[in-house]
């Protein structure tokens, strides 16, 4: 597959932005990677975990990409926020999949404690931040060989 032509938004969390900067990093190190070219993967930041469905559903109306890679890192605390966030953001991301026809890779940590985010954001141990970015390549390939069907 030539990715050459595949426009892409990576949109990342700035809370708990020690852990989402790795996984952005390594997004964009996937994904060029993989061929597509740096001036058409678009970088993006927003607030937190939260504000992560509108600010990717911003990027399919408004900048007309094939796909996004969504990025952010909850961790739980002592209180039920982040049931909260994790339950929004994941609902948000869904619908957005689905609505948009277009795929919203989720790359969302939801971890018990710091030590878990970082081991999941972890070059050595397997970026979740590049895992999404693969899985956001493996959808569009999957829709490509069905429109050839």
């Amino acid at each position: 597959m030539n990715w050459t032509s595949y426009k892409i938004a990576i949109v990342t969390a700035k809370w708990n932005s020690f852990i989402t900067d790795e996984m952005m990093d390594a997004a964009n190190s996937a994904l060029t990677s993989k061929g597509v070219l740096k001036e058409n993967i678009h970088n993006y930041r927003c607030p937190g975990a939260f504000e992560l469905p509108l600010a990717c559903k911003w990027c399919l109306d408004d900048l007309g990409v094939d796909g996004v890679v969504a990025l952010g890192a909850v961790i739980r605390g002592g209180t039920p926020h982040f049931d909260y966030v994790c339950d929004s953001v994941t609902r948000g991301l869904t619908d957005l999949n689905l609505s948009s026809g277009k795929p919203v890779a989720f790359g969302v940590l939801t971890t018990d404690n710091v030590e878990q985010a970082e081991e999941r954001a972890s070059t050595e141990k397997g970026n979740k931040g590049a895992e999404a970015a693969l899985a956001l390549c493996d959808m569009l390939l999957l829709k490509q060989s069905m429109s050839k069907s």
